[in-house]
């Protein structure tokens, strides 16, 4: 099994920063994607950004040129920086692997509990 723990959430003013950060550990085989999802309430579940093992990126529109995401490769470890902070961001975030296991050789994907982002006055 993989376990992905997220950090790094909170409250923040309208124009801020926060940087999200989610590790990976258990019986990791090889992870091939690292991604971050967000569901604010009411709403469907939403793509913010995925990174692939070759640095690959993919982003959501609504955060282009906000938002930052990157990877330790070593430390099973992604990273998203989050800039120019909107109401409209608050939501749950959560972390996404789709990995595979010391005990199968088959990808499925993992999912961290959430971290909650709040931008707010």
């Amino acid at each position: 099994q993989v376990q992905l723990v997220e950090s790094g959430g909170g409250l923040v003013q309208p124009g801020g920063s926060l940087r999200l950060s989610c590790a990976a550990s258990g019986s990791i085989r090889v992870i091939n994607t690292m991604a971050w999802y967000r569901q604010a309430p009411e709403k469907q579940r939403e793509l913010v950004a995925r990174i692939d093992n070759s640095g690959s990126t993919n982003y959501a529109d609504s955060v282009k040129g906000r938002c930052t995401i990157s990877r330790d490769y070593a430390e099973n470890t992604v990273y998203l920086q989050m800039n120019s902070l909107k109401p409209e961001d608050t939501a749950v975030y959560y972390c996404n692997a789709y990995a595979s296991s010391r005990w199968s050789n088959t990808a499925r994907n993992y999912w961290g509990q959430g971290t909650q982002v709040t931008v707010s006055s």
